[in-house]
C-alpha cells in the first residue's frame, strides 16, 4: 500500500509523504473501573482516537485513590515509545517523572 502510494505521488518528495503518513502518538491516561473508582491505564494511542478507544501499547498504571498514588510504568518501554516520538499529555509527562522515567527538569 505504502509503495503504491510512493509511486502516485513521485513528484511531491519525500518530505511531503513522510509528513503525510507518520503516526501522531501519545501517551496517554486510559480510564478503567467503576462509577467514581476511577483507575487509569498508562498507554500509547493514536491521537485521533477516543480517550477509552483503541490503542498500541500498555506501559503502565496509575491509581490516585491510594494514599499516596499509586504509579507502575515500564521504563524500558516508555522511554522506548519517547524515543520513537510519542509525545506524553501534560498529565503523563508528571507521572513519567514522578516515577523516575522522564528527567527532573534543572533548578
Amino acid at each position: 500500500m505504502f509503495t503504491a502510494l510512493a509511486r502516485r505521488l513521485a513528484g511531491v518528495g519525500a518530505k511531503l509523504l513522510l509528513r503525510t503518513y507518520r503516526m501522531a502518538t501519545r501517551i496517554r491516561l486510559r480510564r478503567v473501573g467503576r462509577k467514581g473508582q476511577a483507575y487509569y491505564r498508562i498507554v500509547v494511542a493514536d491521537q485521533r482516537f477516543p480517550r477509552d478507544g483503541r490503542f498500541v501499547a500498555t506501559i503502565g498504571h496509575y491509581n490516585p485513590r491510594t494514599n499516596p498514588a499509586t504509579i507502575n510504568v515500564n521504563a524500558e518501554q516508555a522511554r522506548s515509545w519517547l524515543e520513537k516520538g510519542a509525545q506524553p499529555t501534560d498529565t503523563v509527562r508528571s507521572l513519567l517523572r514522578k516515577a523516575g522515567v522522564l528527567a527532573k527538569r534543572p533548578a
